[in-house]
């Protein structure tokens, strides 16, 4: 019974125990809730394998992910996930998987852009392509230019942020400065039952865990790598050293992003592809911001994922492989799932310094 004012009456009263019993619910709510820390795990694709069991049966890749602040002050990484994104007859009406990594920098305008459209303008272009007779690199050639379009479209959408001094300019708006310098760096796999296709824009990066050993699937756009400072100088552009390493015009980390409006002269959203036919041997791909790479090298983010994976076909892979003094980091039992914590506590651990993004797709069906 409840008194005046909603006040409770004197039997209604809980005792010590309830009170810090209903104390620890909030304080996991509030951990659940904090915006500023993003987890995503293989959750997600529990759900979206649900959407489709209605459907005709198709091979769904099994994958874990995680995306997390952690000791930067704000966060601007993104990662998106479109299982059965779509069939277009460019792969012969066969599902293509989509899987990305979005690190923005100055702030996560052009990040959060890229995670809401990026999956839509991709379909658009590649269920534009339609075959007529194609030999096997013509095929390559159409990939390369649907997804050169997707990228060329998502940087005009980025450009387009602020329009106050009209949508060609490239002076600072007065009243939006910051969007000026807004972008986003983009790594994208594409799936399918042949081929792993791998657009890479910036210095997020890709990795193929191939019989338990690492395979580069993308090379960081770095102002000092010296083919990008051939063609940054050659537009009139110039690399500093600055504090650490080297900035575009002593901005700009990077030398090509999507966005970044004030340096578009020189900062090109063009992605390189790398095309690989998927082997036997192939057991997964592992898609990451800078803020993992920067700690943690290629072999040794491959040696975890593949001791997951074969702790995995022993039946051996469980919460408490993740688990910390403040609980399970990945509720997950999946082995991409467990690898994702692990890796993102590995590189907190490396005292990383940056968010933090991981996708870990596994290939072993």
């Amino acid at each position: 019974m409840t008194g005046v004012y909603g006040i409770p009456m004197e039997e209604e009263i809980d005792s010590p125990l309830k009170c810090r019993e209903r104390r620890r619910r909030r304080i996991e709510m509030r951990r659940k809730m904090n915006s500023s820390q993003k987890v995503m795990t293989c959750e997600a694709e529990t759900e979206i394998r649900e959407e489709y069991d209605d459907q005709e049966t198709i091979d769904l890749p099994e994958y874990g992910s995680m995306s997390i602040v952690g000791r930067a002050r704000e966060m601007e990484d993104e990662i998106s996930v479109r299982l059965n994104l779509c069939r277009p007859e460019l792969n012969g009406g066969k599902p293509v998987h989509y899987f990305a990594v979005f690190d923005g920098h100055g702030g996560n305008h052009v990040s959060a852009l890229c995670k809401e459209n990026m999956h839509i303008i991709l379909e658009e272009e590649l269920m534009r392509v339609r075959l007529v007779a194609a030999h096997c690199n013509e095929m390559e050639e159409l990939w390369k230019k649907a997804i050169n379009k997707s990228f060329k479209r998502m940087d005009e959408m980025a450009m387009n942020l602020c329009q106050c001094n009209g949508p060609e300019s490239v002076e600072v708006c007065r009243q939006h400065p910051q969007l000026s310098f807004v972008g986003s760096t983009a790594v994208v796999l594409l799936l399918t039952h042949e081929y792993i296709i791998v657009a890479n824009c910036g210095d997020s990066r890709a990795v193929l865990c191939r019989h338990g050993k690492p395979m580069p699937l993308s090379v960081d756009h770095k102002p000092d790598r010296e083919d990008e400072r051939a063609r940054i100088e050659a537009l009139g552009g110039r690399v500093l050293f600055v504090g650490s390493g080297t900035r575009v015009e002593g901005v700009l980390a990077m030398s090509r992003a999507i966005g970044d409006r004030f340096l578009k002269q020189v900062v090109t959203s063009e992605p390189e592809y790398l095309f690989t036919k998927r082997e036997l041997g192939d057991m997964s791909v592992i898609l990451a911001s800078d803020g993992l790479w920067d700690v943690l090298s290629s072999e040794l983010t491959c040696e975890v994922v593949f001791k997951c994976q074969q702790e995995d076909n022993r039946g051996m892979v469980t919460e408490r492989a993740v688990e910390g003094g403040g609980g399970s980091l990945c509720p997950s039992r999946s082995a991409t799932g467990v690898a994702a914590a692990l890796l993102v506590r590995l590189a907190m651990g490396r005292r990383s310094t940056d968010n933090i993004s991981v996708i870990v797709v596994d290939l072993r069906n």
